[in-house]
């Protein structure tokens, strides 16, 4: 019988070997539209394949589309991460998202007419930040979800959801020309509570991407991304640049980092993060945005295959097993998140998630199917 030192090994070798055949999605460049795959992520090992398609428009839009290309425009034009199935919670569904936008005309689902019943768009330095209130029902997510983080990374580096990518027309180095679009590489959705926040982080601005860090999962909106969270007001405003992620200025002034415990240890409080001044705020009304959103219900089971032919703070809740917490409304994540702070303690576990095997070697956890698995303990077994 091998050892556990050489068992170790194996699991470590394995992990690098993994880890090493998948490009990581945050190192994927596409151009939109026309530079798209019919999907990013075909590897079938692992979480993988994706469950969606990239290559979206007017053959897959409508409420059963599979669309993962994502974009953020502008106040009127958008999309948030939300459940390709009706009453699901983020953490069951996060790495099958599906893109629901606010119009039509992106191939996606459409959220149904009076979704949105409040939006913040904070236009800053760095970033473009999106917030506001919804209906979280009308987009397949649990009335009692608190919900979970989106990001391009999650512990394999292959994204939640799996192969979703981002766009935007909207950054300042665009030039305001609305027909040529940006791929996004650092970004955050957090979604739950009837509450959403994405902040898309502009690549070409140095450092951006320390304001979209994404191992804060266990937190919220509040945290992560500032903002008013006014239901009922829709307005676009200039802003400064948020503290970088996870840093907060202390009552003595003085700045620390904060840490977001280890997986399963409870948070009961987060310290308060401040709140970037903004200006020159331009309200809308929401029928004049949002006039053409679908009437239906969401509720059609997921189909569409697409095409490869391409076209154009008061109120919080303590975090323990639903481990929420929000400005106005809670929301953070469910019981399985996007990533962890990595440990720096060599130890090897396994544990079940979404009927796959997971492997933790260094604080690095890669998702593998039963087969692999299973080649793995009979290599073991033959030492």
């Amino acid at each position: 019988m091998p050892s556990l030192s050489t068992l170790t090994i194996l699991a470590g070798a394995l992990v690098s070997s993994v880890l090493a055949d998948v490009t990581p999605l945050s190192d994927r460049r596409y151009t939109y539209p026309n530079g798209l795959p019919y999907k990013v992520d075909t590897d079938a090992t692992g979480r993988g394949p994706q469950a969606g398609y990239n290559i979206c428009n007017s053959t897959t839009e409508g409420q059963s589309s599979m669309c993962q290309t994502a974009l953020l425009n502008s106040i009127e034009d958008f999309c948030v991460w939300a459940s390709p199935t009706p009453n699901s919670s983020i953490g069951d569904v996060e790495a099958t998202t599906v893109a629901w936008c606010s119009i039509p005309g992106h191939g996606t689902r459409v959220m149904p007419a009076g979704t949105l019943t409040g939006v913040q768009v904070l236009k800053a330095p760095s970033y473009i930040l999106f917030t506001g209130h919804l209906k979280q029902t009308n987009v397949g997510i649990a009335a009692n979800d608190d919900g979970g983080e989106l990001d391009p990374h999650g512990a394999d580096e292959r994204g939640n959801p799996l192969g979703g990518l981002v766009y935007t027309s909207g950054f300042p180095s665009n030039g305001g020309r609305d027909n040529t679009f940006q791929q996004v590489i650092e970004w955050h959705n957090f979604m739950g509570g009837d509450v959403f926040c994405f902040k898309i982080c502009d690549p070409n601005v140095p450092n951006s991407k320390k304001y979209c860090n994404n191992i804060f999962d266990r937190t919220g909106c509040d945290f992560v991304a500032p903002a008013a969270y006014k239901d009922g007001v829709f307005e676009v405003c200039e802003s400064d640049n948020m503290d970088p992620v996870g840093v907060y200025t202390g009552s003595d002034g003085k700045t620390s980092t904060y840490h977001q415990p280890a997986e399963g240890v409870p948070i009961t409080s987060l310290p308060s993060i401040k709140t970037p001044a903004s200006s020159s705020c331009t309200p809308y009304q929401s029928n004049a945005l949002y006039g053409n959103s679908f009437t239906i219900s969401p509720s059609a089971p997921p189909s569409g295959t697409g095409t490869s032919t391409a076209s154009g703070t008061t109120s919080t809740k303590a975090t323990t097993t639903s481990q929420s917490t929000s400005t106005v409304t809670s929301l953070a994540t469910s019981t399985t998140h996007a990533a962890t702070t990595p440990s720096t303690t060599s130890t090897t576990t396994t544990s079940k998630t979404g009927g796959a095997s997971a492997i933790a070697f260094n604080g690095v956890a890669t998702i593998f199917s039963a087969s692999v698995l299973a080649g793995l303990v009979a290599a073991v077994i033959a030492l």
